[in-house]
Order: structure tokens, then sequence, then C-alpha cells
């Protein structure tokens, strides 16, 4: 039943990226000059989640490095990176140069001056969910690295500057912006019926459900390719010769759990705290959401950054938001329903 498991991966990047033309060549043009030894600006890309930002800066990158012998690519997840150091060390450690750095006692200077050292090929750095870093001085890092080309991946734009001082903001407002918006139905069609070709045996599944999967996802890729995947996990583990509109049915919880439960391995310890907070107390506001917080750990921060924190997590749908910006207070977002 499954052909190729990989592509029904949502970290799998494809040979092509439907729908994506007009903000693939643009963002080739920014990243242009480094394939002529040249300094290239800074990218930011954005969008809501499942607009394929990820997948467009990983597509490029590839797309550059298969054109231009030299030119390297790497990727940091600052969700998962947040802290400047493992930010720094996990480019450090894509390009080769972590051999004689050690995680406990090596100081953020000795990282940044390994990075200016750098004599190697020019790289393209992709710095996914950046406004998760809990230290914006990375940018500054690598701000100023002419071997170095920066994109920068986040969901909102506003979100990003909040994190860094007017210095910054002033650059990156004057970099250039990709702008992705969610697809329409026709367009995840697409994606699925490329996805399903390249993945699954031939007639596992029709146009009519692939349509419907891309309805249920009402615009989010990462969603619908997802009920797909799961759809034909099952069906391959239940000996189905076919996926059913049952197992779709399954599927759509079993997607969404699967992403909520992601992303909320994915907070990151103060995150988490304020998560915790919400899921006891809520509906709460900000201010009492952030004195609670100050009051069970010992190295707070601020009360900005505790509000980036429930805005972010109101993007991945783990919290909602009800409310002006005045009067907002936040609660959970009902867990969806797994199938057993």
């Amino acid at each position: 039943m499954i052909r190729d498991a990989r592509v029904l991966r949502a970290g799998f990047v494809p040979r092509e990226v439907e729908h994506r033309d007009a903000e693939v060549n643009h963002l080739s043009s920014v990243l242009e000059p480094i394939t002529n030894g040249e300094p290239a600006d800074t990218a930011i890309v954005t969008g809501p989640s499942g607009t394929g930002k990820t997948c467009l800066s990983k597509f490029v990158t590839e797309r550059l490095r298969e054109e231009v012998l030299d030119v390297e690519g790497t990727y940091v997840n600052c969700w998962r990176n947040y802290t400047r150091f493992r930010a720094l060390y996990q480019i450090l450690d894509d390009l080769g140069k972590t051999i004689d750095i050690h995680r406990q006692s090596t100081p953020h200077d000795e990282l940044i001056e390994r990075l200016q050292q750098y004599d190697g090929p020019r790289a393209v750095i992709i710095l996914d969910e950046v406004d998760q870093l809990e230290d914006p001085g990375v940018l500054y890092d690598l701000h100023s690295l002419p071997q170095f080309a920066v994109i920068c991946i986040a969901n909102e734009e506003e979100q990003l500057y909040s994190r860094v001082d007017d210095r910054l903001v002033s650059r990156l407002r004057s970099s250039e912006h990709v702008r992705m918006d969610k697809y329409h139905n026709d367009q995840l069609f697409d994606i699925l019926t490329a996805r399903a070709k390249w993945g699954l045996e031939p007639d596992i599944i029709t146009d009519d459900q692939l349509y419907h999967i891309a309805d249920a996802a009402a615009g989010d890729a990462r969603l619908a390719i997802g009920m797909l995947r799961t759809a034909a996990s099952t069906a391959a583990r239940e000996n189905h010769d076919r996926i059913t509109n049952d197992l779709l049915q399954d599927a759509a919880g079993d997607a969404r759990a699967q992403i909520r439960q992601k992303s909320l391995d994915s907070l990151t310890p103060h995150q988490q705290v304020v998560y915790e907070i919400v899921n006891k107390y809520g509906p709460v506001g900000p201010s009492e959401i952030h004195e609670r917080y100050t009051a069970e750990v010992e190295d707070a921060r601020t009360k900005r950054t505790v509000r980036t924190y429930l805005s972010k997590m109101a993007q991945y749908n783990l919290l909602e938001a009800e409310g002006t910006s005045r009067d907002r207070e936040y609660s959970l977002v009902e867990s969806p329903t797994a199938s057993q």
C-alpha cells in the first residue's frame, strides 16, 4: 500500500513545491548573491502554520546547493535550540566545526569567534521558529558575517520584531520578506495528489477523498499530509485494500492529536510553566499568568516575553484567546479526540 513512506512525512522536501512559484523565485533571488561569493540579504519568511515556510526554505537552499558547488546549508529549529549557545552550536556542528567544543564549558564568545573565522563554502543558515530564541543576540552574531546568508522563519513579523531592539528591527524591516498565505482547497488537493502519487500504490485513495482531506485541513498542509499519512498507515497495518472513509474520519482526529502533542513536547521549560498555569486557572489574563509564573520560577522572564509565549501557543492551537487586548483571557483549546 505504501510505496515510499518518506513522501508522507511532514518534513519531506519534494522535488517541486506546489503553488509556491512566486515565493520560490523571490527567495531564490534574495539568496542568489551568495552563489557569486557576495553577501546576501537576510530573508524573512512568514505565514501561518502549515503554509510551507520550512519546506520552501529547505527546497530553495537545496536547489542552490545542486546548482553551485561551494554552497552549504544548515538548519536550526529554534524552538528546540532556543538558547543562544544551542543555536550557535547547532550551526557550527552542521558546518563540522565543533570537534573540540565542550557544551558545558565553552563560552559564547568562542562560538562566535569560530563563526567569524569560518572560511569554508558560503552557507545558508535557516533559523526556523526564530521568534522562539530566548536571546535574539544570535541574529546580531550572524547579521554582520558576509559568509552566511540567513533565512528567518516566523509565524508573524511583529512577534519577531518585538523580541529585538530598535537597531536590529530597522535592519530586519529593510530585509527581503517572503509572505506565505494559507492554501486554498484546490491547492491542497494538488499537494495531496502529488504525495499520494509518489508515496502510495495506485488506486489506494480516490480524488474525492483527497479533496475531503483538503477541505477538512482548512488551508493547513501539515495537517492535510498528516491525515493522509495516518490513514495510509492504519490501512496498511490493518491489511485494508484501500483507504476507506471511516479510516479518513479517524485519521482527522489522530493527525490533530499528533500535531498538538508535538507542539506540547516542543515547549520550553518556561513555556511549559505558563501552559500549566492556564491549564489550572484558565480562563485567565496575562497579568495573573505572569504573577503566578514569577512565583513558580527563579529566573522569570518579562511580561512582554510571557505575552509572546501566550501568542505563540495560541498560533499553534494549544491555547485560545478571548477578548480585546485590554481584557484578553487565555484558556486551553480542547484536545482533539484520537481514535483508540
